[in-house]
């Protein structure tokens, strides 16, 4: 039997049931805060699963949004609806603007991203960074899956901080490690995209993401042919987690 994300990955190290607990009550008080304007944006995958069962599970009041890039994984499509059903809840769905899409697709071909860090910024930006920008219109708070384990552009991630635009973005999970991550996962049935069980540790756009070889760091097989330092794609490296917050 070919071993699973769980049984690969899942630990209950210490400290565990701390960082759960600090966790959750971060999600509340944000809530609280926050309520009928704070949106958790899920890309589906293992971080995002546990924070969608957790809002989920305790009946938080936090909208559950999801950017629909036109360049998903079917597995990813998949479990879109399946955690809709599971959890009797609507995730929105952002997409990008039709027309630009088009356009974009009409002036550099296909698979403009493997050409230059350039042209695949610009598809991200258009892919994902105008469709959150409408997302998160109208909201105070938003909430992220990112872990400081995740790589070394992501080491420093804060709890809370204050975007450009004067939201407070939380990240709940930050000192959470991979062995945590499923730990929950394992422990409370969560729903996950089957690609984690193919070795697909971060999961993108199809086009941009591959599986991992053993030893090979978390986000090695998204934008591979590029270097470390420019492996983002912009949701998170604006100066939007630059402030600290309360």
């Amino acid at each position: 039997m070919n071993p699973t994300a769980i049984t690969l990955h899942a630990r209950c190290n210490p400290g565990y049931g701390e960082r759960l607990a600090h966790t959750l009550r971060q999600l509340q008080q944000a809530a609280g805060r926050h309520s009928g304007h704070i949106v958790f944006t899920t890309s589906l995958g293992a971080e995002d699963m546990v924070i969608t069962d957790l809002i989920a599970s305790h009946g938080l009041p936090i909208a559950l949004a999801t950017l629909q890039t036109g360049q998903l994984h079917a597995e990813t499509l998949a479990l879109l609806a399946r955690v809709e059903a599971f959890y009797g809840v609507t995730i929105e769905r952002w997409a990008p603007d039709a027309e630009a899409v088009l356009r974009f697709e009409s002036q550099h071909g296909e698979l403009p991203m493997r050409r230059s860090v350039d042209l695949r910024k610009a598809c991200c930006a258009l892919r994902k960074l105008e469709p959150l920008s409408r997302a998160l219109a109208g909201r105070s708070a938003w909430v992220t899956g990112l872990r400081r384990e995740q790589s070394g552009a992501r080491a420093e991630v804060p709890f809370s901080s204050v975007d450009e635009q004067g939201r407070q973005k939380l990240s709940p999970l930050a000192d959470w490690s991979q062995a945590d991550v499923w730990n929950y996962i394992a422990a409370h049935d969560v729903p996950y995209n089957e690609l984690h069980d193919r070795f697909f540790p971060s999961i993108g756009c199809a086009p941009c993401t591959r599986a991992v070889t053993p030893g090979e760091d978390v986000r090695a097989g998204r934008w591979w042919w590029e270097q470390e330092t420019a492996k983002e794609c912009g949701l998170h490296t604006r100066r939007n987690a630059s402030k600290e917050a309360a």
